[in-house]
């Protein structure tokens, strides 16, 4: 289910939208919850953080959408916030709250559905995923977005993450097929890393942090053409 809130003083344009994501139901077989709210001051009183997505109105009587946002982001960094206004003089403000997207009036499906499509992949991309790793003496789970990179060495699996680093007997292909993640890349044979921590290359060293990896003459173009599409990806 999409939770989704939507501040809006303006009655005609809230059944506008409710009709659009009804027929955004239909055709992208998505269950919505819709939650309205006439005033940015309206969402912001004992906010909690239970919407997936926030379509905001800039232009309000009490509190403005602008205002609104910042106070939310204060307390959710997680929710995604899109703007739709007749204002899009106001839109570059909107990075400031980590606004996803913005929509001009007046609304149409189009310019929605499209938004809604981007949103969904940002929330995707958010989805905590674990792997559950074999250890000496127990088992280990761990958090995908967590890790910073692996290294085979002396026939063993290291796994190094944010909060430390495990041994496991597992094999690099195994791990690789149970992460399934398009923000990992295998350098080389020994090696596969996780984009998100990459600080840059020179020439064939990857540079996380203090550590270097040596990626492959071979898999170096395609590493490089990977890392870009990530980066962009990431950016949106």
């Amino acid at each position: 289910m999409i939770r989704i809130a939507f501040v809006e003083d303006d009655r005609n344009y809230i059944e506008i939208l409710k009709s659009y994501l009804k027929k955004y139901e239909k055709e992208c077989n998505q269950k919505i919850k819709l939650t309205v709210f006439l005033d940015g001051e309206d969402i912001v009183t004992g906010y909690k953080a239970d919407y997936d997505i926030i379509l905001m109105d800039i232009e309000m009587i009490f509190m403005d959408g602008m205002t609104a946002a910042g106070k939310i982001r204060a307390m959710d960094s997680e929710v995604v916030i899109i703007f739709i206004t007749n204002m899009p003089q106001y839109v570059m403000e909107g990075y400031k709250v980590d606004a996803l997207d913005y929509v001009i009036k007046p609304l149409s499906y189009f310019a929605l559905s499209q938004r809604i499509d981007r949103a969904l992949v940002r929330l995707q991309r958010r989805k905590k995923q674990y792997i559950t790793i074999n250890i000496r003496g127990g088992m280990q789970k761990v958090e995908v977005s967590q890790i910073k990179y692996i290294e085979v060495k002396d026939h063993d699996s290291i796994i190094y993450t944010l909060n430390g680093t495990f041994t496991t007997k597992e094999t690099l292909k195994n791990l690789e097929d149970a992460i399934s993640s398009n923000a990992f890349f295998r350098c080389n044979k020994c090696y596969l890393v996780n984009l998100e921590y990459v600080d840059g290359i020179h020439n064939f060293d990857v540079m996380m942090g203090n550590d270097l990896i040596q990626v492959s003459r071979a898999r170096k173009k395609e590493f490089m053409d990977t890392l870009n599409d990530y980066i962009n990806e990431v950016s949106k």
